[in-house]
């Protein structure tokens, strides 16, 4: 009864159908039983809607943000910075299993309800339920690789509850299922009405898919059965695995994308000519026309795909977001020094970089995201100066001389903040067109080795454009012995930082997560700049590590060290999370993963 109950009362996404309207003519909830429920098209609208507050929130930040990843430097204790040390025990319990198995266990009673229910007047509400268990089971597939397959109301004598790991094969096999019948049965974009704005559309679906067959594409490719056990000692083992899907399904990544991006639906957000080339700033605070210098709200906004919605009167953040987007989202050296230059170039390669010697240098002509991301949010778009900004002091340990700005509310932190931290109302992105056009440009990559220039045109080059960055061309690439694979991870890298579950996630597919989060944590270059010359900007006995010399765009200096590698540990077995142990003793045929 509980259960059932739980599912239906709550009503918080404030882009659908009013509460009120929603319990019009339902039965009285005194009489609410699982014999009752589900018997009214209003029961299944209720129902699916319920489902959108069980897509990750702004509480999940420091997983969403990829905090403690290769990209973000911090020496705070973390969950996901120990993880990426590779110092990850099996916990008792772990809330992202259990919070994933809830979900889709009142999913699943929505799905079965739905085969008995007579009426043609559900199907939208089914196919996004589809979507959610779908959404569901990769969250659980990226974290723990194989886990149980239930697609069917439990109760507490279910055989299914004792059962073994389904492999990550065979849950995958699940998701693409699912996926195909949400695309079948949701309405296209243009037909959702602005006041449901936030709906997942058939698009959506379509891009999660294309997202899900390149993950598990790729990770085949790259990381095959190495991590799956052999499913019968330890692990969810590598039953239904089949190579021959990996050009399979990167095909399809491209056909999907391909859709999306001729379809005229969506556009990148690109108001630089009124924002002083900051688009890739406010495009991630965007709320209404108060949130930023040129008055543009969330109705201009239609690069977000899938997205969870959120609304300054109804839906807030309700977590320290500008705060910890500011103080735990600070970009590592590697990051910085991802950055092109604005002539195209790497800037080990460029004769516009202006090295390091002061910390204005290093941003000038570069990569606009550079500026956009990483400048004071106090004094927005201005690019940091000792003068200018009395933070730029290396005294402390979690000061390395940048911040973060992307996701934090306009000039945060002043008596002109638009928002006080906690009731932001961004809506969080988990895909987007700029992310469809990266899939589409590294699925070709991976199919074929090489981009035509029109295919350049049509994907990675519109993402670049609004960085103020020069196309790519073959010509170009080989003049400067460039990578065109190198470069779509480099834009993945740089477009999506901070973003999603994405740089963990891409390392592991990609087979170097133990390569990249093995190396050092680096801050700001000290050699051959204002900090090493004037004591009164530096102390390097505040820190807790020498500093190390390593390669910079100036060839070899030494820097701040965040995080040396004598720390960093990641190994293949940290691939997946392992199971919680309670979940373990509860069932004698759940394997825990190698290495746990």
């Amino acid at each position: 009864m509980k259960k059932i109950i739980n599912i239906i009362i709550p009503c918080v996404m404030v882009f659908f159908t009013a509460c009120e309207d929603e319990f019009i003519d339902l039965t009285p909830p005194a009489a609410i039983t699982d014999d009752v429920y589900y018997t009214e098209a209003e029961h299944f609208l209720t129902g699916s809607n319920r489902f959108y507050t069980n897509l990750h929130r702004w509480q999940d930040q420091p997983l969403y943000s990829d905090h403690g990843s290769d990209l973000v430097g911090y020496d705070e204790a973390s969950d996901m910075q120990e993880y990426s040390r590779g110092e990850t025990q099996a916990p008792a319990s772990d809330a992202y299993y259990n919070n994933a198995y809830n979900a889709i266990r009142d999913m699943n009673l929505l799905l079965a309800r739905a085969e008995d229910y007579q009426g043609n007047d559900i199907g939208e509400y089914v196919a996004a339920t589809h979507f959610h268990r779908a959404y569901q089971y990769f969250f659980l597939l990226q974290r723990f690789g194989g886990v149980p397959l239930v697609t069917e109301p439990l109760d507490v004598s279910s055989a299914e509850l004792y059962g073994p790991r389904s492999s990550r094969y065979e849950v995958t096999d699940q998701i693409l299922s699912d996926l195909d019948q949400a695309i079948a049965g949701l309405p296209n974009e243009a037909n959702i009405a602005g006041s449901d704005k936030g709906k997942i559309s058939k698009e959506a679906a379509m891009a999660f898919k294309a997202d899900v067959l390149l993950h598990e594409a790729t990770w085949m490719k790259y990381v095959g059965d190495t991590t799956d056990g052999d499913g019968t000692s330890f692990g969810a083992g590598s039953a239904g695995m089949n190579p021959a899907n990996i050009n399979t399904y990167l095909q399809e990544v491209v056909t999907l994308t391909k859709s999306i991006m001729d379809s005229g639906t969506f556009e990148l957000w690109n108001y630089n000519d009124q924002l002083d080339d900051l688009s890739s700033n406010f495009l991630f605070n965007l709320e209404d026309g108060g949130s930023n210098p040129a008055g543009l709200d969330k109705a201009t906004n239609k690069e977000f795909i899938f997205y969870n919605k959120y609304d300054f009167t109804f839906r807030q953040a309700g977590t320290l977001l500008s705060h910890v987007m500011e103080g735990r989202v600070k970009p590592s050296r590697k990051m910085i020094d991802l950055f092109l230059c604005s002539d195209g170039l790497p800037i080990d390669q460029s004769p516009l970089f202006q090295g390091y010697a002061n910390p204005e240098d290093e941003f000038q002509n570069r990569d606009l995201r550079m500026r956009a991301y990483f400048t004071n949010h106090r004094n927005l778009g201005v690019i940091p100066t000792i003068a200018g900004d009395d933070r730029l002091r290396l005294n402390g340990t979690n000061n390395f001389g940048y911040f973060n700005a992307k996701f934090m509310s306009w000039k945060w932190g002043t008596d002109e903040a638009y928002r006080a931290t906690q009731t932001e109302a961004f809506d969080m992105p988990f895909i987007r067109l700029a992310e469809v056009y990266l899939m589409y440009a590294e699925a070709l990559y991976e199919l074929n080795g090489s981009l035509s220039d029109a295919e350049m045109n049509e994907s990675i080059n519109l993402v670049k454009e609004r960085a103020g960055l020069p196309p790519l061309t073959n010509a170009f690439l080989t003049a400067n012995n460039l990578d065109i694979g190198t470069e779509i991870r480099r834009e993945r890298a740089i477009e999506l930082y901070a973003e999603g579950f994405t740089r963990f996630n891409d390392l592991k597919r990609w087979g170097i997560a133990e390569q990249e989060l093995g190396e050092p944590i680096y801050g700001a270059v000290i050699e051959g700049t204002v900090w090493e010359t004037d004591t009164n900007l530096y102390d390097p006995s505040k820190y807790g590590f020498p500093e190390e010399t390593t390669e910079t765009g100036v060839g070899p200096r030494r820097c701040l060290v965040v995080q040396p590698s004598s720390i960093r540990n990641f190994s293949r077995d940290n691939y997946l999370f392992p199971l919680p142990t309670n979940e373990l003793g509860l069932n004698d045929n759940l394997l825990q993963n190698p290495g746990y």
